[in-house]
């Protein structure tokens, strides 16, 4: 996966992996779940595989 971010938002996410010790993919993923949570947003174990 990629996504453009802007340089303000690259440097926030290498300081706060830093700050909690994870890597900015594991902090990303963290708060993505989190955010899903909150909201009741149902993500399943397992998703389903994209087809091509």
């Amino acid at each position: 996966m990629s996504f453009r971010a802007s340089a303000r938002f690259k440097a926030a996410l290498t300081l706060a992996a830093a700050h909690e010790n994870r890597s900015q993919a594991n902090l990303l993923e963290t708060l993505e779940f989190e955010f899903c949570r909150q909201k009741g947003i149902e993500v399943p174990a397992e998703p389903a595989q994209q087809q091509n």
